[in-house]
């Protein structure tokens, strides 16, 4: 006699990386900046190094002044989306005791520093 009880196969969903917000652009970011050891003395390099090999560029670095939590600089990057044209601002975050970086996207605390990103490189392409 056969059993009924046979599983239904397994489906897999994939989630599409739009979806998630995980584009190539900024795991390939990521993976450049994993392994950072030159301290804030390096930061801007660093990092400047990490967005030209994707295409994209370092605007401008700052002291977080507590804007993001556990970060004493935020850089301000351009990166490109999905592989097109269309840029997309976002932060490199050096951690509080220098030897991390961590990419964060722009939320309502740092709306206003994302909105001065985008002013500036509005002034720079008119320029």
């Amino acid at each position: 006699m056969l059993s009924s009880n046979m599983a239904a196969p397994a489906t897999q969903t994939v989630i599409p990386a739009s979806d998630t917000g995980l584009t190539m652009e900024l795991l390939e970011l990521e993976l450049s900046l994993d392994g950072f050891t030159t301290g804030p003395d390096g930061f801007a390099a660093h990092v400047r190094a990490a967005a030209a090999a994707i295409d994209g560029a370092l605007l401008f670095e700052l002291p977080a002044s507590g804007l993001v939590a556990d970060c004493d600089r935020i850089a301000v990057l351009r990166i490109p989306k999905d592989g097109g044209a269309v840029m997309a601002t976002i932060f490199a975050c050096l951690e509080t005791g220098g030897n991390t970086i961590r990419i964060e996207t722009p939320d309502e605390t740092t709306a206003d520093l994302k909105n001065f990103a985008e002013a500036f490189v509005d002034v720079l392409q008119r320029i």
